[in-house]
Formats: C-alpha cells, sequence, structure tokens
C-alpha cells in the first residue's frame, strides 16, 4: 500500500518551525525496510525555545487564556481534538501501522482509545472546577480552610514508540485538562502521528504555546529536555535504563517525576481453566503490539496437571497466528519497529538456546518474508529462573513458560522479579484468583485475561517498573498542585502575644 508521510516540522508555539541545525532522521518502514520520509531532529537549542514558549502560555494574561482557565473553558480544546481524531482516524491509523509496524486493526482500535482519552480528560477537566476550594474539617471554629488543586506548570511529556499516539495521549491529555503546558518529545523510531497531532491542535486553535512537539534523539532533545532548569515535571515512558537517567538529571533541580518503565510480568494458569480459552489469552497478553508492550504477560506459569495439554495447544495456536504486512486483511503480528530491535530480540532467543533452553517453535524468520523486521511469535520451555529470557524484559514477541504446583510456588517464582509493573491469573476458583490478587507485587492484575486497559482505570507499576500512576483520576492528579489556604475568621484579636502597651 502506497501512502504519503507529511513533510512536518517541530511545532513550537503554534507554528510550524524548522529545527535550528537543520537537520532530519529518516523514517524507515520496519515491514519493507525503506526509508518513507523524514521528521526533524530537535536539539538543546530548539528545546529553550519551546521551553520559553510553554512557559509564556502558562503566565499569558496572568494564566487566564489557559492555567487559571476554568476546566470547562480547557475541556472544549480536548472535545474538539477528539473529534478532530476520529475524523481523520483512517489516515492516523494507516500512518501509525506503516510507522511502527503495528496491524492496521490493532493501530484502528488505538486511534478510537485516543478520541476517548481526550473525552474523558475532558470530562475530569470539567469536574475539577467543582472540586476547587474543597473544603477541610477544622478542630477550631476561629478557622476556615479549603484546598485549591493548580496546575504544576510546565511539562517536559517524553514516550515510546511501541503506542506513539496513545502514550503521548495518555499524558498530554491529563496534562493539558489540569492546565498545564507542555513540550512533548516522541520516540525518534515512530513520531509520525505526534505530528500530526500537532496540525490538529492547530486546526481547532489551540492556544499558541500550550502544546509544543519536539522529534528528535534522546541524548539530544530529551535529556536537554529533562535537564531543563524551566520545566517543572517530567512524565517519561519507556526503558528502565533511561527512566534511570532521567530521574537522575530531574534529582539535580528536584523536579518530580512519574515514571512508567519496563516490565517482565506473569501470567498464573492453574488447572481448573478452560484450556482453549486460556491459551489465547496467554497469546494475546505476549504477542498482541507485536510483542512490543511494556506490561506483556512473557513469563507464563502453567500447572503441571494441566501442562502438556495446555503447551500443545499454546504451540499450535501460535503456529496459526498471521504474520504479515500490517496492512494486509487479518494481520496478526506485524515486524517489530526497527533494526536494532530486531537484533535484540534475535540475540536474547539465541542466548535462551546456548543457555539450554527449548524453543518449542518460532525464534527466526518468517519464511514467506524476506524483507522486514519480523520474527515469528516465539514460545520458549525448558527456562530457568536465572536464564536473561526470563529475568529481562525482552520487547519482542517472545513467551517463556515454567510449570508449578501450588499456588504458594506459582506466587514466589512470579514474585521473584525487580519488575512490578502487571500480571495476571487464569482460574475458575474466585478465592484463589482474590488471593493471588492480593500476593502479586505488581500495580495491575487481569484476572481472567490479560491487557485490557481503560482510560477511567489507573495504570503504573511498583519496583523497577517505576512510579506514579497514569489514566483515571490518578493521570490528572499527576498534573497537579495541591495548595492549602487557611483563613482566620474569628474578630477576637489571636492574643498569643500581649500588647506593648500593657508591659
Amino acid at each position: 500500500m502506497s501512502i504519503s508521510v507529511p513533510r512536518r516540522q517541530l511545532f513550537i508555539d503554534g507554528e510550524w518551525k524548522e529545527p535550528l541545525q537543520r537537520k532530519r532522521i529518516p523514517i524507515i518502514n520496519p515491514a519493507t525496510e525503506a526509508s518513507i520520509g523524514d521528521i526533524p531532529a530537535a536539539t538543546a537549542e530548539d528545546v529553550d525555545i519551546a521551553v520559553d514558549a510553554a512557559r509564556r502560555a502558562l503566565t499569558r494574561n496572568r494564566g487566564s487564556e489557559w492555567a487559571r482557565a476554568s476546566g470547562a473553558q480547557r475541556a472544549k480544546y480536548l472535545r474538539a481534538i477528539a473529534a478532530k481524531i476520529t475524523e481523520r482516524k483512517p489516515e492516523l491509523a494507516k500512518l501509525e501501522a506503516i510507522d511502527c509496524g503495528k496491524p492496521l486493526d490493532e493501530a484502528a482500535w488505538d486511534v478510537d482509545d485516543v478520541a476517548g482519552c481526550f473525552e474523558y480528560y475532558a470530562d475530569l477537566a470539567e469536574a475539577l472546577d467543582g472540586k476547587q476550594r474543597a473544603p477541610i474539617s477544622l478542630p477550631m471554629e476561629t478557622f476556615k480552610s479549603y484546598v485549591l488543586k493548580e496546575p504544576i506548570g510546565v511539562v517536559g511529556l517524553i514516550t515510546p514508540w511501541n503506542y506513539p499516539l496513545l502514550m503521548a495521549t495518555w499524558k498530554v491529555a491529563p496534562c493539558l485538562a489540569a492546565g498545564c503546558t507542555a513540550i512533548l518529545k516522541p520516540s525518534e523510531l515512530a513520531s509520525v502521528t505526534c505530528l500530526e497531532l500537532a496540525d490538529i491542535c492547530r486546526e481547532v486553535g489551540l492556544p499558541p504555546g500550550v502544546l509544543n512537539i519536539l522529534t528528535g534523539f534522546g541524548p539530544e532533545a530529551g535529556a536537554p529536555l529533562a535537564s531543563h532548569p524551566l520545566v517543572d515535571k517530567i512524565a517519561f515512558t519507556g526503558s528502565t535504563e533511561t527512566g534511570r537517567k532521567i530521574m537522575t538529571a530531574a534529582a539535580q533541580i528536584v523536579k518530580p517525576v512519574s515514571l512508567e518503565l519496563g516490565g517482565k510480568s506473569p501470567i498464573i494458569v492453574f488447572e481448573d481453566v478452560d484450556i482453549e480459552k486460556a491459551v489465547e489469552w496467554a497469546l494475546f497478553g505476549c504477542f498482541w503490539t507485536n510483542g512490543q508492550i511494556c506490561s506483556a504477560t512473557s513469563r507464563l506459569l502453567v500447572h503441571e496437571d494441566i501442562a502438556n495439554e495446555f503447551i500443545e495447544k499454546l504451540v499450535i495456536w501460535a503456529k496459526s497466528i498471521k504474520i504479515s504486512d500490517p496492512f494486509e486483511e487479518g494481520c496478526r503480528l506485524g515486524p517489530v519497529v526497527s533494526a536494532g530491535q530486531y537484533e535484540k530480540v534475535n540475540k536474547f532467543i539465541s542466548i535462551a538456546k546456548s543457555e539450554g533452553a527449548t524453543i518449542l517453535c518460532g525464534g527466526g524468520r518468517p519464511q514467506h518474508l524476506g524483507r522486514g523486521f519480523f520474527i515469528e511469535p516465539t514460545i520458549i520451555a525448558g527456562v530457568n529462573t536465572s536464564m536473561q529470557v526470563w529475568r529481562e524484559e525482552i520487547f519482542g514477541p517472545v513467551l517463556c513458560i515454567k510449570t508449578f504446583k501450588t499456588e504458594d510456588e506459582a506466587i514466589e517464582i512470579a514474585n521473584d522479579t525487580h519488575y512490578g509493573l502487571g500480571g495476571a491469573v487464569l482460574s475458575k476458583d474466585a478465592g484463589r484468583c482474590q488471593r493471588i490478587t492480593e500476593a502479586l507485587q505488581a500495580g495491575i492484575v487481569w484476572v481472567n485475561c490479560s491487557q485490557p486497559c481503560f482510560s477511567q482505570a489507573p495504570w503504573g507499576g511498583t519496583k523497577r517498573s517505576g512510579f506514579g500512576r497514569e489514566l483515571g483520576e490518578w493521570g490528572l492528579e499527576n498534573y497537579l498542585n495541591v495548595k492549602q489556604v487557611t483563613e482566620y475568621i474569628s474578630n477576637d484579636a489571636w492574643g498569643w502575644y500581649p500588647p506593648p502597651s500593657k508591659l
């Protein structure tokens, strides 16, 4: 399919601006390895200009245009953006698929979620008006107190390539709903739809400087944004390694951060499940989004009583998954995003083989696809808990399997990880599911499913998977400061110090 990728510039202060160093980054279609356009490459000088634009937008007319405007006023812009997203859905889905390799059906689903997320935070922006000046009950009648919720200020938003527009929206929508202004820096591996979001912001008349979008490499654009003294907060989704660097940079000026980092999530399958249904959830939990999802339930723990039958069916189902160009009808697994990611995933598989693990299916390039960064859905057994494929985030279509005997053993194995983003339990026993849910050390637990995500529910992890929550009301709180206001309302003097005339 021939698709034209619009040639865009940086989006700063409501206008398209060429990067000062005039550099650009090629866009590679991961399904064909062909160059299909380019994006601008911002540097520290461009970051300075964007931050200045965001600060001016925050304080212009004493904030009346945005930061101190009513939530209802901001909601009008968010709903207008949502409407434009829906209007452009076919175009945006195609651009997403060609840019990051996501199957077209998935990309279309993501665009629906993007529009829904803007709509949801429009509702929360309106609701915020009614929560201002919420009274606080005090033990002294001579005082009254209330709370103001105010935007945290200028925010740097740094987002990944696996859900380019959706992950950006998870940050942009609540950030703007709260009254903050922002600089969005998407991944250089997939930025096309984020630049289209800039075009939509121009169309709906978003005030200049409220949202600025800079594409570019992490060291040249992301790092200067994270360490910028006039950026009040950083919200980041990406690798744990990069998260450490951002946290270190922010710490130098005591800048708050929220981090949604890597994962190595378990899915525990008990002996009482409907095997066919459980097999599908196990596959979906790991191979959805081409296996490139931070919450992927890529460590499968299956009860030994059903292990043989379960694994046999798992392999049969995995071999039937359609791997193809993302635009082919029925595609359910596209390419990984880049040559670098392709090499990384294949290296994990190679190391697993050398360590004695067994590749039950997959493990290489599909025979019918000679080009593109395609990797077959790969299932690995015979692993132990010290192997790299079991312990480290692969971010590709690779599922590892271990068996267990008891509930306690399953919990112990599941929690034996530095990560704590997600986890899943599959069983018909409601009591068992509740026990597992409470025992798993994770920010998200799925029961009899894997990977459902809703704008209304909090998203985030524990341990090295980061801290802070996105989505739901928690996502809005990420971008708000709480200000206590207390007033003395008695007509009497305070009376702590004797009047000087009586000394």
